[in-house]
């Protein structure tokens, strides 16, 4: 009996090689060549050539009207760019526990009036109907199916012609055709090749659950991402209840936005105004607390930012920020240090965003550092005030993008003042706000105006 040729494969880009190496010339990576068999596909002949498809000019392709499948949430639709366009494949990756079955399945229950086929490679029809009692939605069109098995997988779905398709997750899937555990590079892009192939062809959207690795990326070979058309992101901490969906990769709509979700005994409730519930509703004004109006994605989000300043017990002291780049942080203190005099040096600082969401905007500068300054002097800052501007090395108080967004939020919430940069004045129309806006060029020119 013949041997079946074996190659070696990156775990992370998927690139091969006859031999084991320890880095990977394609991504870098280090440690990551796997040994498994090489898939032989058949090659088309000239004779066939007839067959393929010809060159099309642009000009002369017809435009199809794409409707796009109402999801039944505002949440996912405004992610996906208004809904799922039919034939695409969808990626969807989170940490364990995070609640990524949850998700789809309570989107497969309330998909009223059409077929959907729900595949586990993960449960048995028991514990998928007790999460399903547990969530509270009924759905008599909702099928399951629990299978690992591709090619089983695709001869029910082509029996049944269902609406929609969800597979979790991929990483336990395996194909016939491919002789190695499931979750391997060759599994999983064998896999995802076969299930495009058929979404493509009978016009039916999937949704599939991939697992993600200890830095934090979806598990598998990196074409995995290149070849599905959308990838969305479940992040959140699981000692908080928020969670945020946010889209890495769409090919049919914009990565700018995100979906936001409140983990419940009952499954995920969309959150619609998400600054009403990131805001701690305080009876007593407290100093190190301060409000930000930050944007995620296209939506404006009023967030509440807690520092602590305290004297370093043990000489060296602490800088540590949850929700936001400790780096960034550190450079704010500097800023704080040399342009202001203020000796933070020998200090412990903490900084935190209530609610666990994580958040990059750099319009979140001035709002840290007034929390900062807040905490170190024991001055509480009104529970009125915002702030939205980008501090730079210079101390200057940099212009935001979407500013009238934040004061419009800021104004909807009921705050009575926000300090932005005075960059940001030009163009702004001011007639059309009640709440007080505060433009200043420089951070110690705010900050005369709140501790004086």
């Amino acid at each position: 009996m013949a041997k079946s040729k074996t190659a070696y494969f990156c775990q992370e880009c998927g690139f091969e090689s006859p031999k084991w190496v320890g880095n990977c010339p394609s991504c870098k990576s280090w440690n990551t060549f796997v040994e498994e068999p090489v898939i032989k596909k058949s090659s088309s002949t000239y004779a066939e050539a007839g067959k393929q498809n010809k060159p099309v000019k642009i000009n002369e392709i017809p435009i199809e009207d794409t409707s796009r499948t109402d999801l039944r949430s505002e949440e996912l639709n405004r992610v996906l760019g208004g809904g799922l366009v039919p034939g695409s494949l969808v990626l969807i990756g989170g940490e364990p526990g995070i609640g990524k079955s949850t998700l789809v399945l309570q989107l497969s229950l309330r998909l009223k009036g059409r077929k959907v086929l729900y595949v586990s490679g993960e449960e048995s029809y028991s514990q998928i109907k007790l999460r399903a009692d547990r969530l509270g939605v009924k759905n008599e069109e909702c099928l399951l199916l629990c299978e690992t098995q591709m090619e089983n997988i695709l001869t029910q779905a082509r029996h049944l012609q269902p609406e929609f398709v969800v597979i979790d997750s991929i990483q336990t899937i395996t194909s016939q055709n491919v002789d190695s555990s499931p979750g391997s590079v060759s599994q999983v892009r064998e896999c995802t090749s076969e299930i495009l192939k058929f979404a493509k062809s009978i016009n039916i959207p999937f949704l599939i659950i991939g697992h993600i690795n200890k830095e934090g990326s979806i598990a598998g070979p990196k074409i995995l991402e290149h070849m599905v058309d959308t990838v969305l992101q479940f992040e959140g901490d699981q000692n908080h209840v928020y969670r945020i969906l946010r889209s890495i990769k769409n090919r049919f709509g914009s990565t700018s936005e995100i979906g936001i979700f409140e983990m419940q005994h009952s499954g995920l409730r969309e959150v619609n105004n998400p600054s009403e519930l990131l805001l701690t509703k305080r009876s007593e004004t407290l100093s190190g607390i301060a409000v930000a109006a930050t944007i995620e994605g296209n939506r404006p989000i009023l967030i509440e930012v807690q520092s602590l300043v305290s004297t370093a017990v043990y000489g060296t002291p602490q800088r540590s920020a949850i929700g936001f780049d400790t780096r960034r942080l550190n450079m704010l203190l500097a800023v704080l240090e040399k342009r202001m005099g203020f000796k933070l040096s020998h200090k412990d600082a903490f900084l935190n965003l209530a609610g666990g969401v994580k958040v990059n905007d750099p319009a979140i500068d001035l709002c840290v550092l007034a929390a900062i300054l807040s905490s170190d002097l024991n001055i509480p800052i009104d529970n009125e005030t915002c702030f939205a501007g980008e501090v730079g090395l210079t101390g200057e108080i940099r212009p935001v993008g979407r500013i009238d967004q934040r004061i419009g939020e800021a104004q909807k919430l009921g705050f009575k003042r926000i300090f932005v940069s005075s960059f940001n004045k030009p163009g702004l129309e001011l007639s059309k706000y009640k709440i007080e806006i505060v433009f200043e060029s420089r951070v110690e020119y705010v900050f005369r105006k709140l501790f004086r």
